[in-house]
């Protein structure tokens, strides 16, 4: 489970560079928090993009927005796209610009732990992800290496990370010190030398 800590930090770190009007992606929309979050940046001119592949997460990430009052009726606020598809897909449906992304990889709580999002859907999603992120934008990723199969994503997600040139890219990773070795963590990816 994401720590409160981790949590606050991605959120912390993205609300530094929304600014209102702007487009944002939540890459895995899982529960509907990060999404939620987004929408409550960009305010009533911004637009965010939410993906998840399963359609039990897009069903509560609606009813989280619903709940929270960001619903009329049966449609949503411009500011909300949902998309049922895999975040592999996001730069088919997003092609402009965007200031920040948001990925929180791994299952959705509560669910069919088997079903997880992949090393390589996840590499080529954080790829295109960096094609629409703005100078100065920012991705944050937050890592699972404790479940089935999280290692082996975290590893590879990592080593993409480490790979990034360091003049068009700052790279920061939050690592619990005083947690069980697979602890969930927190890359931040902020385009350009600031």
């Amino acid at each position: 489970m994401l720590s409160l800590r981790t949590l606050a930090i991605a959120h912390n770190w993205i609300a530094r560079v929304i600014k209102e009007g702007d487009t944002t992606i939540d890459a895995t929309a899982g529960n509907g928090y990060d999404t939620l979050f987004l929408a409550q940046c960009v305010g009533d001119k911004g637009k965010v993009y939410a993906f998840d592949v399963q359609g039990e997460a897009i069903k509560q990430t609606k009813d989280l927005l619903e709940d929270e009052g960001w619903l009329k009726g049966k449609d949503y606020l411009p500011r909300v796209s949902l998309h049922q598809c895999c975040h592999s897909k996001l730069a088919e449906h997003c092609v402009e610009k965007v200031s920040a992304i948001m990925f929180n990889l791994g299952y959705l709580p509560n669910s069919d732990k088997s079903v997880i999002t992949e090393k390589d859907t996840t590499l080529y999603a954080l790829d295109k992800a960096l094609s629409l992120i703005s100078e100065g934008g920012l991705l944050t990723i937050v890592c699972y290496p404790g479940h089935e199969g999280g290692a082996a994503e975290a590893s590879a997600v990592d080593e993409w990370a480490s790979s990034l040139y360091s003049t068009q890219y700052n790279v920061l990773k939050v690592n619990p010190h005083n947690t069980r070795s697979k602890a969930p963590y927190l890359l931040g990816i902020q385009k350009g030398r600031i």
